[in-house]
């Protein structure tokens, strides 16, 4: 059983790596690693929180892209 949608994630990080101009390859790239990594340091959490499973994608993301990351920290605020 998956700890959160993996596919649904991954449509709305294209969403947001498209918005911000990172090149197709390397969003994807991104995104891969990003939703393989999340899952394998949440793998060993019984209970995972939405803020847990937030805090897990940002640290990702930030290793790859900051401003991919801050896109997505701040993707429900009004900019």
């Amino acid at each position: 059983m998956d700890i959160f949608d993996a596919k649904s994630l991954k449509k709305s990080l294209k969403i947001n790596a498209r918005a911000l101009g990172i090149p197709s390859g390397a969003a994807e790239a991104f995104i891969e690693r990003t939703i393989k990594d999340v899952e394998k340091s949440l793998h060993r959490k019984k209970l995972i929180t939405k803020q847990d499973l937030d805090r897990a994608i940002i640290k990702e993301l930030k290793k790859y892209n900051a401003d991919f990351a801050y896109v997505y920290q701040n993707r429900d605020t009004i900019i």
